[in-house]
Formats: structure tokens, sequence, C-alpha cells
């Protein structure tokens, strides 16, 4: 797994299509301690694709969180994830460092949809030489215009952009502090959003398999307004929990249940093919269990249909699982309620100044 250090600390800043989530953890002798969560909602189309199509409503965002939070570190990591990120895992001939980091460019432009002068590649060796003389390495290249729309409003927002990450590793090194790695288990964190499902399969710390899928909760406000012909923030409220009035009520409550079960249906089916395209190229490697976090996570009946059409466990990520924290400045069932939110953000949050 890309690995993290000590050194200075960062905040964490997660910045999804629906909200922007800050995390700051310190890492102290007695283990990891959280010192800051928050959660700020965005208006729909703001980001869309992982496109920052408002930067002023982002940046506004963002000052709010550290505000509210009382944050004084300036030092940020931040992530990104779709379609505009391409992550494989590479056999490339062994050879020294120096040598890698001349070839890397040409290697990467056999696999990147995109003219190579166009992206950020980063890589990390994962495996050194085989019998037949080949290394594994794990490549990573982000469009330059999704970076630099986070960089600028990260920057326009008084903060210093340090290290951008990848949603799919942020959700590993968020679950290796938080549970225990059992060597050579093989299971699948999967982080429900509005708008994508960051997919990452772990054996051991071992990153083998990441993919985002265009699919989220989104999906399921959008067919409830449609439905149901009220506003996105009505919808909104339906999907988690909200009721109509009168006598309408019942009726609208049904409606709603069968909109979430059709989409839900959906989103799994999604994942289960994910996860059975992964089991089929690694055929002895079966997954063990499903970890399922991300806001979405919350709706109700997603665990139990995932759960169903994949025939795995399936367990709900808590990204504080092990943190502690100060009762005193945290109220314990409102961390509890946006504990699903958190795995990203948090995952940020315990990489350091000077990683790779």
């Amino acid at each position: 797994m890309l690995g993290f250090g000590h050194g200075k600390n960062l905040i964490g800043l997660d910045i999804g299509s629906s909200s922007i989530k800050v995390a700051e953890v310190r890492d102290t002798k007695r283990g990891y301690q959280l010192e800051s969560f928050g959660v700020q909602s965005l208006p729909p189309e703001v980001i869309v694709d992982g496109a920052v199509m408002n930067t002023t409503v982002v940046v506004d965002a963002i000052r709010e969180l550290i505000k509210v939070h009382k944050i004084k570190t300036k030092n940020v990591c931040t992530s990104v994830s779709g379609h505009a990120v391409i992550i494989r895992k590479i056999k490339v001939p062994a050879v020294s460092p120096e040598e890698l980091e001349q070839s890397i460019q040409w290697d990467a432009a056999q696999y990147v949809p995109f003219d190579i002068n166009e992206v950020n590649l980063s890589y990390q060796v994962m495996n050194e030489a085989d019998e037949e003389g080949n290394m594994e390495v794990l490549m990573v290249a982000a469009k330059k215009d999704l970076i630099n729309d986070y960089v600028s409003v990260i920057k326009e927002a008084q903060l210093n952009p340090l290290i951008m990450d990848v949603d799919s590793f942020a959700l590993g090194n968020m679950f290796e502090i938080n549970y225990p790695i059992q060597e050579g288990e093989v299971m699948a964190l999967v982080n429900v959003g509005a708008s994508v499902i960051n997919i990452s399969v772990l054996k051991g710390d071992m990153v083998m398999f990441t993919r985002d899928v265009s699919a989220g909760g989104n999906q399921i406000t959008e067919e409830i307004q449609r439905q149901l012909g009220v506003s996105f923030e009505e919808a909104e409220m339906l999907k988690i929990g909200g009721s109509g009035s009168g006598e309408t009520e019942e009726v609208m409550r049904q409606e709603v249940q069968d909109v979430i079960r059709t989409v839900t249906d959906s989103l799994s089916t999604e994942i289960q093919r994910s996860l059975d395209f992964f089991t089929a190229t690694s055929a002895e490697d079966n997954i063990s269990r499903i970890w399922l976090g991300g806001g979405t996570s919350k709706v109700g009946g997603l665990r139990e249909i995932i759960e169903e059409r994949t025939g795995m466990p399936c367990e709900g990520l808590n990204p504080f699982n092990t943190l502690a924290y100060d009762e005193k400045k945290f109220d314990v069932t409102s961390l509890e309620e946006m504990a699903p939110q958190g795995a990203v953000a948090v995952g940020l949050a315990i990489r350091r100044v000077g990683d790779k």
C-alpha cells in the first residue's frame, strides 16, 4: 500500500460532489487521535464528474469548515477519483530506480487513454524482479486539469495543498489504522458516494485492485425527484428517511421505498460486476468480506442488497473505530452519524508532509 510516515501534520480534505469533509488526526504515543472532523453540504451541480463548476461555493464551503472547527493547520492532503484517474498494475523490465524514472513515461503511455503530457504521473514498485526479469509497478495517472482545479480552490481558501492522493488508496490507509490486517486475507472496501463508487480490494495490506464506478446516491435522489415531482432538496430528505404529510404520507413513503429498492439494486449490481471482474482475473484470491462506507451507505437496505447480490458478508466501515477523541469536544451521536462519510478524509489526514 502507498505508505505514510511521520512528520508534519496535514488536514485531510475530501472534496465530494455533494459535500466536503475535513479531518485532522494526530499521531500520538498511544495511537491516532481525532482532533477535528466536519462535513459541509454542497448544492447540486457545484461539482460534476469531479470537475469544479462553481469555485466560489467550494471555496466558501472549505473556509466555513475550517472556521467552524477552529482548524489551525494550513497544510492539506486531498484526493481525486473517477474517470480522470487511471490506476494500473504494470510489469516492466527490472531496472534501477534511476532508469525506471526515465522510462516510466513511455511505459505509462501504453495504458493511459489520454495524452501523456496532460496527466500527472506517479508510481511505486510493488514487487522486485521475478523469474522472468520483470517487476510489478503500481502506476497512477491523473489529468492535470482536474488536479489544477482542486489545487486552485484549496489555495483560494488560503490553505496549502501539499499531497494529492487517490480516494481508493486513502480508504486503504484508513482501514489499516482501524482494523486488524490478516495476512493473506482478501477484502473489498466499497465507498458509495453521491456520484462515484470507489472500490478497493486489499490482500493483507497490499492493493490488489481498484475501480471507480460513476454511480451513487444522487441517482436515488434524482429518481425520487422525477417520480414524485418534488425538488432535489425534498427528494434528498425523503431518501434519508423524511416523510410526506397528510393523506399522501403513506403512499409517498411506499413510492420512495420502491425507488430506493430499484436504484440500490442497480448500484449493488455495479459493485458485484466489479468484484466479479477481480475474481475472474485473480482466480487464486477469493474475497472474504466487503466493508461498506460512504454517505450513500446510510440508505436503508443497501448493505443487505449487496450481501444478497454478492453472497459475501458486508459490514459498515467506521473510520473512527480505533481513534481516540475527546468526548467533551465531539458529540458522540453526531460522530457516529457522520462516520460513513469520513472514510476518505481520515485516510487523507494520516498522511504526513514528505510522503510520496
